[in-house]
């Protein structure tokens, strides 16, 4: 690799490619660093192939790189990464580990290791309009159709059923959207959404993974219906990934979604959003005799083992979270991960609602940290298409799918 240059991978999106050229700039007229940035942008997929799949961590071709939560445990297990512990014990980023919510920091620990730097976040959460939901006229209006006051949906059922109430195509807008899109991700964050919520569990007693639980089902039929109605969803639902979803809410064209935290705060930073100043977030939906329990997926810097500049990177990444950039990458649009930004007057200045990030990750739950978790996603995200793509009876679809997980594992 080029001994001049320095080279990021990072996960494309405007706002974490922006704020990493004014963190690097900064950077180095404080340490006088010469190095040249090579920041590239890449899509979900090519990120992993490139710094996994293709060893692009371990061999050098990448210092540093975004990595997220589902992929950290294959990558400590292939020797990908650095172990940042004995650069944290000689000199610890600032406010280091209390700045942060403990929720961000234990996926990153293995074997009293710590192998990367809180990044980005921001749970899932739901995600409306909350100048729909205000009006006078819409209340009185859903009060004659269903005998009920207009609320915020609490339950799954009640989601659809508002959903249909403000689907309204000839003024191009929607009641809701579900991130169908068959990326590994979306569907699987979706699936495990829906079991949580219905207080299922992913893992068995004997701590296998559990796809054709009772929870699961339930979960899936809500899900293949709700996909299916399309006097409730925006109909290119099954091409929608989280970023199209949050674009299409921020073109208000959707009353509510189920997305990350970043969705809502980035209709306040969007030079073209149409629904600034209209949006708040709150729990995501359960089902009948669940409880809104959120998702807590994260991106963290990490320094890869074949880079030939391992303590400038390390510097360099202690320099990117400290508080004045973690609040620079919140403000550029992307989710900081301090306590000191959630709480920011500036930034609950332009975002309302986001000192309401610490309530939501109490009540997260993560995705499991297995070194094969790419594996099982697969399985996952096509069992979920096959819900929502065929009529095949749905205990059977997770059936074979359980046995697919199964043989695996063995």
């Amino acid at each position: 690799m080029a001994q001049n240059k320095f080279r990021i991978a990072v996960r494309k999106f405007d706002a974490f490619e922006s704020a990493i050229d004014k963190i690097w700039a900064s950077f180095c007229k404080e340490t006088g660093c010469n190095l040249e940035l090579e920041a590239v942008p890449l899509d979900l997929h090519p990120l992993y192939d490139t710094i996994l799949k293709e060893n692009g961590l371990a061999n050098g071709t990448w210092d540093v790189s975004l990595i997220n939560t589902d992929w950290i445990a294959e990558a400590y297990a292939t020797n990908a990464i650095e172990d940042l512990t004995p650069h944290i014990n000689e000199n610890a980023p600032s406010g280091f580990p209390n700045g942060w919510s403990r929720s961000l920091l234990y996926k990153q620990e293995f074997d009293n290791k710590i192998v990367g730097l809180p990044f980005h976040d921001g749970p899932e959460c739901l995600i409306y309009r909350k100048d729909l939901f205000e009006s006078d006229e819409e209340g009185v209006n859903f009060y004659k159709a269903y005998g009920k006051p207009l609320e915020i949906p609490k339950t799954w059922d009640d989601l659809m059923q508002v959903a249909e109430f403000f689907n309204r195509p000839e003024d191009n807008l929607y009641g809701t959207t579900f991130a169908a899109f068959p990326d590994g991700h979306n569907t699987v964050f979706d699936f495990c959404l829906q079991l949580w919520t219905r207080n299922g569990e992913l893992f068995d007693t004997n701590k296998k993974i559990k796809l054709n639980s009772e929870e699961a089902i339930e979960g899936m039929v809500f899900y293949r219906k709700a996909l299916q109605n399309l006097n409730a969803i925006h109909p290119e639902s099954r091409d929608f990934d989280s970023v199209k979803s949050g674009m299409a809410f921020a073109n208000g064209n959707l009353a509510m979604m189920v997305n990350w935290f970043g969705f809502a705060s980035m209709c306040e930073f969007l030079k073209d959003s149409k629904v600034k100043g209209k949006v708040d977030i709150t729990n995501v939906p359960a089902g009948p005799n669940g409880k809104g329990t959120s998702l807590n997926a994260y991106w963290m810097y990490v320094i890869g083992s074949g880079s030939q500049h391992k303590d400038l990177a390390y510097q360099f990444i202690k320099y990117a979270v400290n508080e004045e950039n973690d609040k620079l990458l919140t403000l550029e649009g992307a989710i900081g991960c301090r306590k000191s930004t959630w709480y920011d007057a500036d930034v609950n200045k332009e975002v309302p609602y986001y000192h309401k990030l610490e309530a939501l990750h109490k009540k997260t739950r993560s995705l499991p940290r297995k070194s094969n978790w790419s594996e099982i996603a697969n399985i996952i995200d096509q069992l979920v298409l096959d819900v929502i793509n065929t009529s095949k009876d749905i205990k059977l679809i997770l059936d074979n799918a359980q046995k697919e997980v199964d043989s695996m594992e063995k």
